[in-house]
């Protein structure tokens, strides 16, 4: 072989190289498509929490994994939509949370696996056959949101000794907000007090059930969701001009102004759904991954807002909580 084309054939080889290497490492890259319910703002702390334990893991943003964020602000017409795009990229994994929208993504698709990072009752809503084995295509994290209605109109009626009639907010476009108000309701009638039951289920629908219940009640009943999510300091003011003390379902409500919350903590549910992706990515199957439920609940006080709205607030109380935001 001649010298110049021996240096031919090396340079040609030299420039090969690198693209082939290039293209072996995009190949092992894996999609995971993440659906946010709200919006990237709203919801930092949660994507913070579940990429960082994804690094823990040894999955690297841009070197072994890409990550396609999609938001629904809330509104259900995007839900398909995320759905559908995540379809065409052929995600290697789905992320996603809240009933409606899991029941998007499921719909969309039998094939790709699905995490949810919190739901509220996934066997009742047909999202899996069982907790232990959920079977098909789907598994994640429950919140047990329907459980702990008792407990969180316990502690309004803490606030309010003389609580006697209470309205709870919730998106009825949300199959688990409907089973979390009516599990709201059955405590309310428990507890002996009255109820109005606020259905929305877009953001024009927040101000119109504000003015309904001007001067009817002493306290309104949040039941967390991703309409609600992306509009809860809409919400916490609306019921700080309407002297409302709120109870919500977890501390990001509490930061965005509302009084309280007890619930789970999310950042931990996105760290767990990381561990859930993991194991897919190396060769699980979601339906034999069992979907887990907290043990921990945390108690949040805002005492900003119980100092706007005039409440002093009972020092066994504030000696429980696990947080009082300042």
């Amino acid at each position: 072989m001649k010298r110049r084309e021996f240096i031919t054939l090396l340079g040609g080889a030299a420039v090969a190289w690198p693209l082939a290497a290039r293209a072996q490492q995009s190949a092992k890259l894996r999609t995971i498509g993440f659906s946010g319910q709200s919006t990237r703002s709203a919801e930092s702390e949660l994507v913070a929490a579940f990429t960082q334990r994804l690094r823990e893991l040894g999955w690297s943003e841009g070197r072994t994994i890409t990550i396609e964020y999609r938001w629904s602000e809330g509104r259900a017409e995007r839900f398909v939509q995320i759905a559908a795009e995540f379809v065409r990229l052929k995600a290697d994994v789905i992320v996603t949370s809240g009933t409606p929208q899991v029941l998007a993504t499921k719909q969309a698709t039998s094939v790709i696996p699905i995490v949810f990072a919190r739901v509220g009752d996934p066997v009742a809503n047909g999202l899996v056959v069982s907790l232990g084995q959920p079977g098909g295509n789907v598994t994640g994290l429950s919140s047990q949101a329907d459980e702990l209605a008792g407990k969180r109109l316990e502690l309004l009626r803490e606030v309010i000794p003389s609580l006697r009639r209470v309205a709870i907010l919730a998106n009825v476009g949300n199959p688990f907000s409907v089973m979390e108000l009516g599990e709201a309701q059955a405590a309310a009638r428990t507890l002996g007090l009255e109820f109005d039951a606020l259905e929305i289920r877009r953001a024009e629908d927040i101000v119109p059930a504000f003015e309904a219940i001007k001067g009817r009640t002493q306290a309104l009943y949040v039941c967390p969701d991703g309409l609600v999510d992306a509009n809860k300091i809409r919400i916490n003011t609306s019921a700080l001009g309407a002297r409302l003390p709120t109870m919500h379902g977890y501390r990001e409500y509490v930061e965005a102004g509302g009084l309280m919350s007890y619930g789970a903590k999310l950042p931990e549910m996105y760290r767990r759904a990381a561990d859930y992706v993991d194991k897919i990515l190396r060769g699980a199957k979601p339906g034999e991954l069992a979907v887990e439920q907290p043990t921990k609940f945390d108690f949040i006080i805002n005492l900003t807002t119980a100092k706007a709205l005039g409440i002093e607030l009972p020092p066994t109380l504030l000696s429980r909580a696990n947080e009082v935001i300042e």
